[in-house]
């Protein structure tokens, strides 16, 4: 079969551009009660009182959900730590957190409601800086040591420096000292990353039903086994009484990961039992719900005359937010990501994770990649430029080559990287020379995959010869459905149009770990692939009995078991092996660490390179990225079309945090959570020329060979677009977004004008 490594159509494409395909939003479940939430309106302060008798007097309501009402459980939850409350207890920490929460019949019904419920705050003094959280009696946000979730994967310690850290990472390769004292150069920068919203097209939307100890979801999530077990353990259940259903969802990107709204709406769906009760955030709750983290990098390289890289030191602040969330975790991988794609044997990292009255950051498209990789690139840059090298040949000389580890006992760069690098600067020649007073920037990235081993899967064969297969990767919009479908159909040998993939129902569905990390098809594909090949074994086995021969002599294509000339479709086989016109084949796919998948961890590195040309109008700061390439090493694209989508996409998204993304902050308050003030890239956006290569040398973990990708496109836009940049004007921006404002700055600083 030719299915693997083909375009072929989205599997959902149809319904979704028809309009036909339902989102959580879209379900028409009978008798569903609408939400809406209060959310506090200060950064920090204490709750002295909740009054919700107006609220209860509005007709139409049928509950009001308070911390009164979690008074018989522990309320607080979270995947790495337990220190978010379902809705505020004692105090808020946020603007936008919920207060109280309305269940009515209709959504005016629910609005008025909610206008009534009286709040009397006690206000606090607020944190929303790194600088004012760390600050010596700095307002502390979380006395109580928070329990760790079932999901952290991390180390997580009690002990902290700061009562405002969160969680802190550290890790030492060889002797950092040592390196420095022997270095010719040392170079000191300082670096600053923004707050990013996620903004998928579909806002945060659950639906929950409570009917005595079964508890029915209907969320858009990524992470439906992980939501079950959570809520399990938050209300006291066992995982078969918590069902979580998942329809197609519109986009995530990391903001729909773990728990988000589910348990609030749980919570409230308790108090109506047998009547659904549905929450649809609007843009601006999304906003104020999850986030990417900010950050602070401090990095320090010292090199030799001739450029070699002898020691690194980092320190890496990312800004948390008011709860844990993904943090923790983010934390972790930051600390290790700012290494770079370089040989430096002495390499010193601190990672933190601090808390701030802002809204709680979690996972966003390669955690604390954006924030890492572009420090170590934009200084690479500065390095070349000040020992008179050519910056392009500088990376190629240090970059890490195949199979070489960064640390010990651990998977080596499973890719060549000069190759990557060799053919994006190929591309941007091939274009031409650059205009006059534009400039040229290069990175390259690499980040571990974090991606978490286990998934299950089911193929079932019909007795008509179709596939079912059941698989818990969920759909966001990165075409897992149909990726999964090649690859049950190029492993069975039956037409690609005859396999089907629906959503994923944790009553029904196997087990999956999550959607993330990149790591659907690799994990999720390697569970379905041997799934397929369970089945195949199975058919051919039967075909062989029935045929009369060994199964070494039965050859499966096309939907058909064969012995030489004769033929038996798959139907005839498994309705002969039935003796009816019924039954199917049932084939299982297991993945774990050391089972199916290797234990050296990551599990695949995944790699973006980059290359960008830009113009600058000196007299407005404008920057116009004029051209940009991308190489995304894919080790085998399973469905080439979809893959450079990803990819492609992923640098647009990168465009946003370069040149304008920002959730801005003052007072606590923050200023522009709307689609008004903040803005997302458009099609104005993307580059005039805009070009997306995918390197295949089969050598990921994954399916024929293929590895994660989707999120490593992410990480090369910002540093190629700074050092072109750079390479333009002779300014160097340490802060992003690259806004026309900062870059007139800048400009007018390095001229001697006063700006």
């Amino acid at each position: 079969m030719d299915v693997v490594g083909t375009p072929r159509n989205r599997v959902e494409g149809v319904d979704k551009v028809t309009g036909a395909a339902k989102y959580a939003g879209d379900l028409d479940i009978p008798g569903t009660l609408e939400a809406r939430v209060l959310r506090s309106t200060h950064a920090h302060a204490r709750l002295r009182s909740i009054d919700v008798s107006a609220a209860l007097a509005v007709p139409g309501v049928e509950a009001v959900l308070t911390r009164e009402d979690l008074r018989d459980m522990d309320p607080y939850y979270g995947n790495c730590l337990r220190d978010r409350p379902i809705v505020a207890m004692e105090r808020v920490r946020h603007v936008g957190e919920p207060v109280a929460a309305v269940a009515a019949h209709g959504a005016l019904a629910a609005e008025e409601a909610v206008a009534r419920i009286e709040v009397e705050y006690e206000e606090l003094p607020s944190v929303t800086s790194l600088d004012e959280a760390l600050a010596d009696g700095a307002p502390v946000l979380h006395e109580r040591a928070a329990g760790s979730g079932d999901f952290h994967d991390v180390n997580l310690s009690d002990a902290r420096e700061h009562p405002n850290i969160c969680h802190h990472e550290h890790i030492e390769l060889g002797d950092a000292d040592r390196g420095f004292a022997q270095s010719d150069e040392v170079f000191e920068d300082v670096f600053l990353f923004p707050m990013v919203c996620h903004y998928s097209m579909e806002p945060h939307t659950t639906t929950a039903l409570v009917q005595g100890r079964q508890v029915t979801l209907w969320s858009a999530s990524a992470h439906p086994f992980l939501i079950r077990s959570e809520l399990a353990k938050l209300f006291g259940l066992s995982m078969t009484d918590v069902q979580v259903v998942v329809p197609y969802v519109g986009g995530a990107f990391g903001g729909k990961s773990y728990l988000k709204i589910e348990p609030l709406v749980v919570a409230l769906a308790r108090k109506t039992p047998g009547q659904p009760v549905r929450l649809q955030h609007s843009v601006t709750e999304s906003m104020l719900t999850a986030r990417r983290h900010s950050a602070r990098c401090h990095i320090k390289t010292g090199v030799k005359r001739d450029g070699t890289i002898l020691a690194r030191e980092v320190k890496m602040y990312l800004d948390t937010g008011a709860y844990a969330d993904n943090g923790p975790r983010v934390v972790a991988r930051a600390v290790l990501r700012v290494h770079g794609a370089y040989r430096c044997a002495n390499f010193r990292s601190d990672s933190y994770g601090i808390y701030t009255n802002s809204v709680p950051a979690g996972s966003m498209r390669s955690i604390g990649g954006p924030q890492s990789i572009w420090p170590v690139e934009a200084q690479m840059d500065r390095i070349a430029e000040a020992l008179g090298l050519d910056p392009l040949q500088y990376r190629l000389r240090h970059l890490l080559g195949r199979d070489e580890a960064i640390r010990p006992n651990s998977r080596g760069v499973d890719g060549d990287l000069r190759e990557g690098l060799n053919r994006v600067a190929e591309m941007v020649r091939q274009a031409g020379a650059p205009a006059a007073g534009s400039g040229t920037g290069f990175a390259v990235g690499i980040t571990d995959s974090e991606a978490n081993p286990v998934s299950t899967a089911i193929v079932r064969l019909l007795n008509d010869g179709d596939v079912v297969v059941m698989a818990g990767s969920t759909e966001v919009g990165q075409g897992a459905r149909t990726v999964l479908s090649q690859i049950v159909a190029e492993e069975l040998c039956v037409p690609f149009e005859r396999v089907m993939l629906r959503g994923t129902d944790t009553h029904t569905t196997p087990f999956d770990r999550s959607t993330g990390a990149s790591r659907s098809t690799t994990v999720m594909g390697t569970a379905v692939k041997f799934a397929a090949a369970d089945v195949h074994r199975q058919v051919k086995a039967i075909a062989a009995a029935q045929f009369g021969v060994d199964p070494e002599r039965v050859v499966l294509k096309a939907g058909a078991a064969w012995c030489g000339e004769a033929r038996r479709d798959f139907s005839e086989v498994v309705s002969g092996y039935f003796g009816m016109p019924g039954g199917e084949l049932i084939g299982r796919g297991y993945v774990r660490a050391g089972g199916g998948i290797s234990p050296i961890l990551p599990i695949f590195w995944e790699v973006g390179i980059g290359g960008a040309v830009v113009a600058v109008d000196r007299d407005t700061g404008e920057l116009a990225v004029e051209r940009y390439t991308s190489v995304a090493d894919v080790g085998r694209a399973i469905n080439p079309r979809q893959a450079e989508g990803q990819d492609e996409g992923a640098a647009v998204m990168a465009m946003g945090h370069t040149l304008f993304e920002s959730l801005v902050y003052a007072d606590g308050q923050p200023l522009n959570p709307n689609l008004v003030d903040y803005r997302v890239p458009g099609f104005r956006d993307i580059p005039r020329t805009f070009e997306s290569c995918l390197l295949e040398n089969g050598d990921g973990p994954g399916p024929y060979g293929a590895k994660g990708m989707g999120e490593g496109g992410i990480i090369p836009v910002a540093p190629a677009i700074c050092n072109a940049l750079a390479q333009a004007t002779g300014v160097r921006i340490h802060e992003l977004p690259l806004t026309p404002e900062r870059v007139w700055r800048a400009l007018r600083k390095t001229n001697g004008e006063t700006a």
